[in-house]
Order: structure tokens, then C-alpha cells, then sequence
């Protein structure tokens, strides 16, 4: 009975233009809003590095491999498969980058980078889509293989080289960047007299016209590509039927196994990918061990951003830019207290709104005490500054995953023949 009501149920009507001009209007709105509070804070502390061209273009680089390790998830667990090996892949992705641009340039290390995840992908997927093992086992014996396989590659094949040694290859070529001078000396002047808001909107053009790696707009284009494709096609309905309900995916005749391989292959590529931006723009050569943890926090980026790519996208950006502070001088790590206390309070008069008094109540309680830090302290222990991303990681965490919808079959087991 369910089986005919979905097959004969007309589609839903697409969204009108008045819907979709209205939702980009509200995103407008945040994005102005944001930029807002980030220019007062700056006004407020005095601290013009929070958000100068350097420590935008320090955040646009640090946020791309967690953005892509968190579109990587996005598309396994929207087949699905939890993967929690995008630790693993990436870190298979580092040395595939190292290996194939040493000898053959940084576009032919791009495809290395992926093939190499991809092999992570296929991995996992034999492991939890053929075999049935549990998606979290099999993640955790997935990063344990690659971090022991990439030290034995690069002791096996960096030794030797130029520049290499048993845990590290430098002296890369980097992909090229680009560079826009009339227009990001312009903008970057522009920053430079710190007026409200106009300078900070022409920081975020300088930092993204002067000196940039066109990685950043590659992976900017590949949040696009997974919106369009997951949300968009015939294929993204069905892959994403098959993470919400495999069984009525098959008798709808959808290959739930092919859809679920295809989908954590692509999650591997994407995080092979987040390997390649850490070993040529985010660094200056290959090390071993230099993923520090980044699958792991674009695993939380993707479930503060709600399965979805836009929404992974803000929360990578956020990583990225507590990573980046760490570089920073004291006094932008310092102000950077006051910001989240400001974005807290702008969380509670939401949550004030929708009527979740429990939530505000803990929203303005955080903020209160971030705050108080702020007022009581000239500066930040510089190690903090360093635990920044992990840190705010667990807050998200613990603050922002009351009113998220994981996939409905994400994580749960399937064999071909269930449905009957």
C-alpha cells in the first residue's frame, strides 16, 4: 500500500520565484548582518587583524581542506554510509599529492590526490556496503591503515628524493593563483583606513584577488557542484533516497548498492582532495601525520552545516577561521572572545523567538561567560590559541545539534532484498 501511494503521489510543486527570491534575500540579510558584528567587534576591541586581508586569505586557505573533507561525508552519509575514515583518506590523499606532483606537476598530484582517497572510498565501501561491517569500526580501522600505510610509502618513496626524507617531501611545485592587482591593491587600501564595514567587505575582496590559490575557487565551485547535483538531478534524488529509505528506493528499482558505492568512492575523492590542499597551499610540502585531525572536524562541519552543502560550507569557514587565529597576533585572538560572546547573544534572542527558552538559556549562559572572559583579560594563553578549531568544535557540538535531521537510514545496515 505505502509502495503504490509513492509511486502514484504527484511531486511536490517546485518552489516558486517569490519562495527562492525570498530565501536569498534572507541570506543577504545574515551575510550583512554578519559582517556587522565582525566590524563592530574590530571597532569595539581595536583589533584590525580579525578580520585584515591577511588573517581572510589565512582563513580561506585553512577553511578548504575541512570544507571538503565535510563535503565528502556529505556525500556518503546522504547514500547512507557513515564515514568516519575521512581522516584516513585524506591522509592517503597527502601522500598521492606529494608522489605525483614531485614527478609529474601539481595538476597531475590533483588527480593522484583523488585516486588516492578514492582507494580509501572503495575500502570502506567494501568493508559496510558488501560485507555489512559497522560503519564506525570500519572508519576508525580505515584511519589507522592510512596513517601506517603513508608512513610506509613515504619512508618506501621520499627517502631518497630531493628535498624528502622518511616522513617528508618539500620543495613542491604549487598549483598556480591568482592575481587580480588593480583590483586587489584597490580593495586592499580600501581595508587599510578600517572604516565600518566598507573596509571589511573590501578586505574579503582584496584577500580574494591578490595572491590567492585558484584551489579556493575550485573548491568554492564543488559546494556548488554537490548542491546542484544531490538536490537538482534524477541521480542526486536517488542517491539521497537511499540514505533516507533504501528499501522503498529498491522497489522503486533503484541499485541501492551501486548508488551507496558510487556516493563513499566520492566522498574518498573529496577528501583526497582536502589532502591535496593541505600538502600544496596549505603548507609548503608533505609531512607525515599533517591532517592534525581536519577529516575528524569536517565530520562536525557537515553535522552543524545539517547534511547540507551551504550549511557544511559556514561551518567549515568557521573551523578555518579559529585555525587561522592561531597565527594571528594576540590581541585578534583576544577580541575574537568578545565575537563569540556577541554570536552567542545573537543565538539566544533567536532561540527567544522560537520560543526554546532551554536553549537560549544556555546560549546566553555561554555567552555570558565568554564575555566575562573577555572583560577580565588583557589576552589569551597562546596554547588556547592553538586549541582554538578543537574547541570550537566541541561547542557546536554541544550547542547547535538540537535541531539537526541526519539522513534516516544514515548508518543502518542494508541487504538487497529486505524490501520484500
Amino acid at each position: 500500500m505505502s509502495t503504490v501511494v509513492t509511486e502514484t503521489a504527484p511531486p511536490p510543486p517546485p518552489p516558486s520565484p517569490s519562495a527562492s527570491l525570498g530565501r536569498s534575500y534572507r541570506w543577504l540579510l545574515i551575510t550583512i548582518g554578519f559582517l556587522a558584528i565582525v566590524s563592530s567587534v574590530r571597532v569595539i576591541s581595536g583589533a584590525n587583524e580579525i578580520d585584515s586581508v591577511g588573517t581572510i586569505q589565512a582563513a580561506l586557505i585553512a577553511t578548504c581542506p575541512i570544507l571538503l573533507a565535510a563535503l565528502g561525508g556529505l556525500w556518503a552519509e546522504r547514500a547512507g554510509v557513515v564515514n568516519i575514515g575521512l581522516e584516513g583518506q585524506m591522509i592517503l590523499g597527502t601522500w598521492g599529492a606529494a608522489y605525483f606532483t614531485y614527478y609529474y606537476g601539481p595538476w597531475v598530484g590533483l588527480i593522484g590526490a583523488a585516486l588516492m582517497g578514492a582507494v580509501g572510498g572503495i575500502l570502506h565501501a567494501i568493508a559496510t556496503v558488501t560485507f555489512g561491517v559497522d560503519h564506525i569500526v570500519s572508519g576508525v580501522a580505515l584511519n589507522i591503515i592510512g596513517a601506517g600505510a603513508v608512513a610506509f610509502l613515504a619512508e618506501a618513496y621520499f627517502r631518497d628524493l630531493e628535498g624528502g626524507g622518511i616522513k617528508q617531501l618539500t620543495g613542491l611545485e604549487t598549483p598556480p593563483r591568482v592575481d587580480i592587482p588593480w583590483l586587489g591593491d584597490a580593495a586592499a587600501d580600501l581595508a587599510a583606513k578600517h572604516w565600518f564595514m566598507i573596509s571589511d567587505l573590501a578586505a574579503v575582496v582584496a584577500a580574494l584577488t591578490r595572491n590567492m590559490s585558484i584551489m579556493v575557487y575550485l573548491v568554492a565551485a564543488l559546494v556548488f557542484f554537490t548542491a546542484w547535483v544531490l538536490w537538482k538531478t534524477t541521480f542526486g534524488l536517488r542517491l539521497r533516497s537511499c540514505g533516507e529509505n533504501p528499501q522503498a528506493a529498491e522497489t522503486l528499482g533503484v541499485n541501492v548498492y551501486v548508488f551507496k558505492y558510487v556516493a563513499v568512492i566520492i566522498s574518498g575523492v573529496f577528501a583526497g582532495l582536502g589532502g591535496y590542499m593541505l600538502v600544496l597551499v596549505s603548507s609548503s610540502g608533505f609531512v607525515t601525520g599533517q591532517t592534525g585531525g581536519r577529516g575528524y572536524i569536517g565530520l562536525a562541519a557537515m553535522i552543524f552545516g545539517n547534511w547540507r552543502p551551504f550549511g557544511a560550507a559556514g561551518a567549515a569557514t568557521m573551523f578555518g577561521y579559529t585555525d587561522a587565529m592561531q597565527l594571528r597576533n594576540a590581541d585578534a585572538v583576544h577580541a575574537l572572545l568578545l565575537l563569540v560572546a556577541v554570536l552567542l547573544f545573537v543565538f539566544t534572542l533567536l532561540r527567544v523567538r522560537q520560543g526554546d527558552r532551554k536553549n537560549a538559556i544556555l546560549f546566553g549562559a555561554v555567552g555570558i561567560a565568554f564575555l566575562v572572559w573577555y572583560l577580565l583579560s588583557d589576552e589569551v594563553p597562546r596554547e588556547f590559541a592553538g586549541m582554538t578549531p578543537y574547541v570550537a568544535t566541541l561547542l557546536v557540538l554541544a550547542l547547535g545539534t538540537q535541531r539537526l535531521r541526519m539522513p534516516a537510514a544514515d548508518g543502518k545496515p542494508y541487504r538487497k532484498g529486505q524490501a520484500g
